[in-house]
């Protein structure tokens, strides 16, 4: 697994990476993860059942990306993929420089290479059009492409030019046992607390949640609505701003940058989470919010309305007013099924256009997503790859005609030649080979055998 996002960063393609590892590790896979150095995090480092790192001596460049410089690091990215035996690279995200830098290395070394398309992109403006190309010239040796939505995939074929039989749909899942509902931590009185938890980008729709909480302040007969906003940003000032402006410092909390282990701990307290996104290729936070029980409101954009049935969602446009009236609609329901629980009956029934039970919600998001059903997925997708026949160099050199961006052949060439300068300097056979994480622990037999020797 390669990129540029892994812990002790946060966000929906860690998660992914992470989650992922772990189920095909406890499948009898070997897995390893390369990102670059996080502060004093630099090395190899092991994880949760003997998931290993290497925490790349890489400085970042933007946005905690390295610098794209395709040649820097060819050495040490060809010295791993040997000592570790690796088959597979499984590069993540378009953002990641060090994922691409990979891809390439791995197919000039004959090996499989698959991606992971997290993200959606536009095809207007400048960014987006200098991304897409790049893209596209990365892919032109990849193996496969996996993206989490059906509308990832068409975005991907259209902006990268993949064929469409390369590309493979499997969407991302959610811990439901960790991601539990628990009511008692939600306000006991008539508050309805609404979260968000989100980076505070303009692409989140942070704008957006500014003007509803503007708006939701001059509502007074909605009685008390507070809202419980975790994440950090370049937005964050806005959101302070609009607070202060509008006196809600007791009902608008900024709780800042949250670890992923406290995000459960935050949804709990809350009846509605609130989600103004504006582009999704799927949107984890969403599923982890329905999951802990919550009754999402959020835009109808990109991947999001192949995410959670209607139950469990309501979606609306991406604009101020409509957020503002799926979400006192969310908060009506709200109130009107805590009425009918209050009221003394022989039994509440549940009706088909109310808020579902926190338990069920958990159950039924059990049910569509869970991280064994990827694993395996992503497994089909990994003996597919390995049947596929070695290419030629000068195939691998030709498939970048097609980009229309000629002078990156020499870029390829010139990596090919010091993947060569490498061979001759230091040959394979040379190069130690990593033993694997359970051959490397003494077992306990081997162990009290040893115990037993030295006490005779």
């Amino acid at each position: 697994m390669a990129s540029d996002f892994f812990y002790p960063n946060c966000g929906g393609v860690e998660e992914h990476i992470f989650n992922l590892s772990q189920c095909l590790l406890a499948k009898g896979h070997k897995v390893i993860v390369v990102t670059h150095s996080y502060g004093d995090r630099s090395g190899i480092r092991y994880m949760t059942n003997g998931l290993k790192v290497y925490y790349l001596p890489i400085k970042t460049f933007y946005n905690q990306c390295i610098l794209p410089t395709m040649i820097c690091n060819i050495p040490l990215l060809r010295n791993i993929l040997i000592r570790e035996r690796i088959d597979i690279v499984h590069g993540h995200s378009a953002f990641s420089a060090l994922a691409h830098e990979m891809m390439l290395v791995a197919s000039l070394l004959d090996l499989r290479v698959v991606f992971t398309d997290h993200s959606l992109f536009g095809f207007a403006d400048l960014s987006a059009v200098v991304t897409n190309k790049f893209l596209q010239i990365s892919l032109c040796t990849c193996n496969h492409c996996i993206c989490v939505s059906h509308i990832g995939k068409e975005n991907t074929v259209l902006r990268a030019s993949v064929p469409a039989h390369k590309v493979s749909v499997i969407p991302n899942a959610v811990d439901t046992a960790l991601f539990t509902p628990n009511p008692i931590n939600r306000p006991q009185d008539d508050t309805i607390t609404v979260v968000v938890v989100s980076r505070l980008v303009y692409r989140k729709g942070i704008d957006l949640l500014v003007g509803i909480i503007s708006r939701i302040s001059q509502m007074p007969e909605l009685g008390n609505v507070n809202f419980l906003i975790g994440g950090d940003g370049p937005k964050r000032g806005l959101l302070e701003e609009i607070r202060e402006k509008n006196n809600m410092q007791e009902r608008v909390t900024l709780l800042g940058a949250l670890e992923h282990s406290k995000v459960r701990d935050v949804l709990t307290q809350g009846h509605i989470f609130l989600n103004t996104s504006l582009t999704e290729a799927y949107c984890m936070a969403i599923v982890e919010a329905a999951a802990t029980g919550l009754q999402v409101v959020s835009t109808r954009v990109g991947g999001i309305p192949e995410v959670l049935p209607h139950k469990l969602i309501t979606m609306t446009d991406a604009t101020v007013d409509g957020l503002l009236k799926g979400l006192l609609v969310a908060i009506d329901k709200q109130r009107n099924r805590r009425k009918a629980l209050e009221q003394p009956t022989n039994g509440y029934h549940q009706k088909d256009d109310e808020v579902l039970c926190p338990f069920a919600c958990n159950a039924l998001v059990a049910e569509l997503y869970n991280w064994e059903n990827v694993a395996t997925r992503t497994e089909k997708v990994y003996r597919r790859v390995l049947r596929e026949p070695d290419q030629p160099l000068g195939v691998k050199l030709s498939s970048y005609l097609i980009t229309g961006v000629w002078p990156y052949l020499l870029v390829v060439s010139l990596c090919y030649l010091l993947i060569q300068i490498c061979e001759w300097l230091t040959p394979k056979t040379i190069i130690d080979i990593a033993r694997d994480w359970p051959s490397s622990q003494p077992s306990p037999t081997t162990t009290r055998a040893r115990t037993k020797k030295k006490r005779r």
